[in-house]
């Protein structure tokens, strides 16, 4: 179970069997990208819910991060007499939970009772640009690069703290430093070891510059098995923390220093593996040419998927390096797309999301936004060179408020995802925002307590 090998049914049987499993935990990604489900018993789920699935509750599928789903219509129906909807297990994401004793994983699609897929679900959405892109003779390979702050508090400790005073991992900028990070390689080691062993194909894991900040870094896979291992990294990670004793967050930006990133890799191939889009004697071929303006043009209207909360926002804000220009260029971390190695290493990177993205939507964003690019033949504008942070460009919106008037007027996104999946995800916005617009912070009380 802790080869890292790939848990085939079979090996599940004989593992179940010999009493080395006895649970199986059967999930399936949120709207915020977290996993949710159940844990099942393994005769039961080699018995039953591997021929029939099993059932959970579709408001899960309409829930804000406190599990919240304010009021309102759409479907999966916000505010209605919410049914049920059916998991059923995609034996491909079959993994050991390497983290747990005794315990195997899988995710699920989700489907209707009648048997046809809900649209408006995460996987859903990536697999049907992913089916798109296999319509133009592409496929679709991706990686994310996620980071994260550790602390040396517990999450119960964090929580009764009102997270104020917590105790970072690392005392300075230990961007890359390999002394910095061994001061909590004991965590590090166990995440790695840990992902592994889960088949999670990790490329390293480094340190960044806040204060106890580090950043993992995935391999290259089919776009969703890139979103599936990204998913199952999060729950990994701070389960495997709290073994530690310690806790760690995704969030875009926790303080008032670097915030989070989590950087999306994208790359295409013909069927056969071959790179679609490799550069040549004379530069980009015309479809990826096409295919880039088509990611940077509708970078704006697609930035709800990008950056999907309150907080995503405050990482754009107050000199940070995240991009807020909306550009490309060749090796330029300063751009919001940065096109970077050649030949078969030919790849974009999306420096746009915080830790806190969804990846299946975001990764679906850039697909669908470069499919319409290269089927509308878009023109690809010169690559920005110098600092695109002070580019007198495009910017990206500045609100959660700004990005949903943009996503949900955007005809763009209505061709490529639906009605269906851009009014839920309008209505996901409007949870957020109604939820921060009753919120007291902090902030408020030690400007207004006394002084005003």
């Amino acid at each position: 179970m802790a080869d890292g090998s790939p848990l085939t049914l079979d090996r599940l049987r004989q593992r179940v069997a010999a009493g080395d499993v006895d649970t199986v935990i059967v999930a399936f990604t949120d709207l915020q990208g977290r996993l949710q489900g159940e844990r099942v018993h393994a005769a039961r789920f080699l018995d039953d819910v591997l021929a029939h699935g099993t059932r959970a509750g579709a408001y899960l599928l309409a829930v804000d991060v406190e599990m919240a789903t304010g009021d309102g219509g759409g479907s999966p129906s916000w505010g209605a007499n919410y049914g049920d909807v059916v998991l059923r297990p995609d034996l491909d994401t079959l993994r050991a939970a390497s983290w747990q004793p005794a315990t195997a994983l899988v995710l699920c699609d989700v489907h209707w009772p009648d048997g046809t897929a809900v649209t408006q679900s995460p996987r859903q959405v990536l697999r049907a640009q992913a089916r798109r892109a296999a319509d133009h003779g592409l496929r679709a390979l991706a990686a994310t690069e996620l980071e994260f702050l550790v602390f040396r508090d517990t999450y119960e400790q964090a929580w009764d703290a009102g997270y104020r005073g917590l105790t970072p991992a690392g005392r300075y900028n230990g961007d890359h430093s390999v002394l910095g990070a061994g001061q909590v390689e004991p965590l590090l080691r166990d995440l790695r070891a840990a992902t592994a062993a889960a088949g999670l194909r990790v490329e390293s894991v480094t340190g960044e510059r806040n204060l106890g900040q580090h950043e993992i870094a995935f391999q290259q896979d089919d776009v969703v098995a890139a979103a599936d291992h990204h998913a199952v990294y999060r729950t990994a990670a701070k389960e495997i923390a709290a073994a530690h004793g310690a806790s760690l967050t995704f969030m875009a930006r926790f303080d008032e220093r670097e915030g989070n990133a989590c950087h999306l890799r994208l790359a295409l191939r013909s069927p056969d593996g071959a790179p679609s889009f490799a550069d040549g004697p004379s530069g980009y071929p015309p479809a990826l040419r096409s295919f880039i303006a088509g990611v940077l043009g509708t970078m704006r209207e697609f930035t709800l998927l990008y950056a999907p909360n309150v907080n995503s926002y405050k990482r754009f804000a107050g000199g940070g390096s995240a991009p807020t220009a909306v550009t490309w260029g060749e090796d330029n971390r300063t751009c919001a797309l940065r096109v970077v190695g050649n030949g078969t290493g030919l790849r974009l990177e999306n420096r746009v999301p915080g830790g806190d993205v969804n990846p299946y939507l975001a990764l679906a964003a850039m697909l669908a936004g470069g499919l319409h690019g290269v089927e509308s033949d878009l023109p690809l504008e010169p690559a920005y060179r110098g600092d695109a942070r002070t580019a007198d460009r495009t910017r990206l919106p500045a609100t959660l408020a700004e990005a949903r008037e943009e996503f949900a007027l955007s005809q763009i996104a209505r061709l490529a995802f639906g009605d269906e999946v851009v009014d839920h995800y309008v209505r996901a916005a409007d949870v957020e925002l109604a939820a921060f617009g009753r919120a007291v912070t902090d902030w408020e009380r030690r400007r207004g307590f006394e002084r005003l």
